[in-house]
């Protein structure tokens, strides 16, 4: 089983590799994308997870379908699992952000 590490480390490489591919730096990349080059540089280092917009952004900024930042992998059904896993892995941080939000606004 993918760990949402696994998927963190696969986007960013993919992220990197069109980057490179295309000689963007990253702070054109970031610019195209309406982040801070400093997100964008954890990303790439599989260190922070992007939000489904940022990575809509980056795909638009590098020419490609999202699905190509996920292409690593060998077959349809393993990218699935990433793609489901990183559903997964989104929708837990969007929750512990809600209740965080929740809590602070009883207080």
């Amino acid at each position: 089983m993918i760990s949402g590490q696994d998927v963190r480390v696969l986007l960013g490489k993919r992220i990197q590799f069109y980057r490179k591919q295309r000689q963007l730096s990253q702070a054109a990349l970031a610019e195209k994308a309406g982040i801070s080059i400093t997100f964008l540089s954890k990303i790439e280092r599989g260190l922070k997870y992007p939000t489904s917009d940022t990575i809509s952004g980056i795909a638009n900024g590098l020419g490609v379908e999202v699905c190509e930042l996920f292409q690593e992998a060998e077959t349809p059904a393993e990218r699935r699992n990433l793609l489901k896993r990183f559903k997964i892995d989104i929708t837990q941080n969007v929750l512990k952000t809600l209740e965080a939000v929740y809590k602070a606004y009883e207080e």
